[in-house]
C-alpha cells in the first residue's frame, strides 16, 4: 500500500535505513553529482549515512526544525531525498532542498515535482508561508526546476560557497504561500 506525499510523478516518504541508506551513501559520494549541489566533497561512510537517517526521522514531535523525504517514484523506485531545514515555525520560514540522485531520472520532471509536493506539504501541512533555495548559479538544471516549480530569483550571492578549488555564486530562489 503506498504512503507519503504524492503528486503527479512522485512520492515523498519517510527515510527508511533498509530502502533508501545504500542509495543515497553512492549518491552522496558521487564527485559528479556533488559538484553541483551545496553538500557533499566529505567523504561519507555507510556508518554515517546510517546515523543520518537515524536522526532524521528520531526527531519526534510537532515541531521538528528538519524533515527530510526520500523521493520515490510511484511506481516505487528511490531516485532522490529531498527537506526543509531550518525550519523557524515563528516565521513561518524554512530553507529548501532536492537532490534527484539517481542519473537516469534526472531530466524527467521529478524534480519538479518533487518541489511541488514539498512546497504543498510545507504549506498546507506546517503552515509555512515561505520556502529558501540556494543554488550555485551554474546549476542551470535546478534553477530550471524551481522555477517550473513556483519559486522566483531574489537575489545573487556572489562567492558564497568554497566549492571544488574556487569561491561559488549562488542564486537565492523563493516560494511564497499565496496570501
Amino acid at each position: 500500500m503506498a504512503y507519503g506525499w504524492e503528486g503527479e510523478k512522485v512520492r515523498l516518504v519517510p527515510l527508511d535505513k533498509e530502502r533508501h541508506a545504500a542509495n543515497i551513501h553512492a549518491w552522496m559520494n558521487d564527485p559528479d553529482l556533488t559538484e553541483t549541489v551545496l553538500s557533499g566533497d566529505v567523504p561519507l561512510t555507510r556508518a554515517a549515512e546510517d546515523e543520518f537517517i537515524d536522526k532524521a526521522g528520531g526527531q519526534p514531535g510537532a515541531h521538528p526544525s528538519d524533515i527530510i523525504f526520500a523521493v520515490e517514484t510511484l511506481a516505487g523506485e528511490h531516485v532522490g531525498v529531498c527537506g526543509l531545514h531550518q525550519i523557524n515555525y515563528r516565521h513561518g520560514v524554512a530553507v529548501s532542498g532536492t537532490i534527484i540522485g539517481a542519473a537516469e531520472a534526472r531530466g524527467r520532471g521529478l524534480g519538479t515535482d518533487t518541489a511541488r509536493v514539498r512546497t504543498r506539504y510545507a504549506f498546507e501541512v506546517l503552515g509555512l508561508r515561505m520556502l529558501i533555495s540556494e543554488v550555485f548559479l551554474e546549476n542551470a538544471a535546478s534553477l530550471k526546476m524551481l522555477g517550473r516549480a513556483g519559486y522566483r530569483e531574489v537575489a545573487r550571492l556572489p562567492r558564497r560557497y568554497w566549492k571544488r578549488g574556487a569561491f561559488r555564486d549562488v542564486v537565492l530562489m523563493v516560494a511564497e504561500r499565496e496570501p
